[in-house]
């Protein structure tokens, strides 16, 4: 798995031979403007409302020799539709975002193997765990320079104000719930702190109730740094970190003390992380174009000890009964047997707005 490209309103980088500790010796495809990438995937995120008008978000249109374009909209509904055209040949897909309200980031993937004639428009929610997509029928290649148009903004781009960025890969990028850990998050474990890219199958790990359960699974991936996978330093002393530990924004966070009891009646919530930055006891971390994260999947995706703070380790809810979507996942080629199926998560999960309003709290 390779990233070329990455760009955002401050950077366009394109690298045939891969990005960061990604790069290869040899390049993915040769640099001949003609080349084609036959598989491959396009990850973007935006923000997307139900009452957005239709506009390009992201897209290239190249009329000379012969007319090219691939163009992502939104349209109303807070759906995204794609139309990828080369001369008279056309492949198209829409998507509906079924639980639209205010603007929220959406993450779009579009992933082609044009070998066995393959295509795929998914739609998620930072943060959320629902995955919708669609078949795109007779998939088209992309040849470098239509990489080069869309990546890197050469001719006629559009790109919006509502991006967030995108990235381009070389392989079918997986979807639904991914790693949020960094791989030197010390966790704690009945042998003292182990960092969590060096746990498998068979270690154990306590939860936050000191129980002692055992890792059925780890995963992990590179991404890009770059919107709900741009890291975040949560900080010592702050939530009874031992050490500063780099996270992933939608990392959920065990918060408790008596300002939770107060507003949510309970003992302790669960938050993701983006919504606690606040400039000191986390805050976004520098880093280069791609970060790695990790997981541990857990018999209940129990609660763990990272540095001292207490973290949700993956949920997967019942991904294992759908075929399909554990194919589609980052834990492809794992024996669903080996997989738990969890149930709702046992704390309450804070919506942003309450979670800004706990925060305020804290801070004041």
């Amino acid at each position: 798995m390779t990233w070329l490209a990455i760009t955002d309103h401050t950077d366009r980088r394109l690298s045939l031979r891969g990005l960061g500790h990604e790069k290869r010796a040899t390049p993915v495809i040769a640099d001949s403007p003609h080349e084609e990438l036959h598989r491959g995937s396009i990850v973007f995120e935006a923000q997307v409302s139900e009452d957005s008008k239709p506009q390009v978000l992201f897209g290239y249109t190249n009329p000379h020799p012969n007319h090219r374009s691939l163009v992502f909209q939104a349209i109303p509904g807070g759906g995204v539709a794609m139309v990828h055209v080369q001369g008279d040949k056309i492949a198209h897909a829409a998507i509906a975002h079924k639980n639209a309200g205010r603007a929220e980031v959406l993450r779009l993937t579009y992933a082609w193997d044009t070998k066995y004639n393959w295509g795929r428009l998914t739609l998620e929610q930072a943060g959320e765990t629902m995955v919708t997509s669609v078949a795109v029928e007779n998939p088209l290649p992309l040849t470098l320079d239509d990489l080069r148009d869309l990546m890197l903004g050469r001719g006629q781009q559009d790109y919006a104000p509502d991006m967030v960025f995108a990235g381009l890969s070389d392989q079918i990028e997986p979807i639904g719930p991914g790693p949020t850990l960094s791989p030197d998050t010390p966790i704690a474990t009945p042998w003292g702190y182990r960092n969590a890219g060096t746990l498998k199958r068979g270690d154990t790990v306590y939860t936050v109730d000191g129980e002692v359960v055992p890792v059925l699974q780890t995963v992990s991936r590179s991404v890009p740094a770059r919107g709900s996978y741009a890291p975040i330093r949560m900080r010592a002393p702050y939530f009874g970190l031992q050490d500063d530990i780099i996270i992933a924004p939608e990392q959920h966070v065990v918060i408790d003390g008596p300002e939770v009891e107060y507003l949510f009646a309970c003992e302790s919530v669960l938050t993701p992380a983006r919504h606690l930055v606040n400039g000191f006891a986390a805050r976004t971390e520098p880093c280069g174009h791609l970060v790695s994260y990790t997981q541990l999947i857990l018999p209940n995706h129990e609660p763990v000890l990272a540095g001292g703070a207490a973290v949700e380790s993956l949920y997967i809810g019942r991904i294992r009964r759908d075929t399909h979507q554990l194919a589609s996942s980052v834990m492809f080629g794992v024996d669903r047997n080996d997989l738990p199926e969890h149930k709702a998560p046992s704390h309450k999960v804070l919506k942003w707005y309450e979670a800004i309003h706990l925060a305020r709290r804290r801070a004041a």
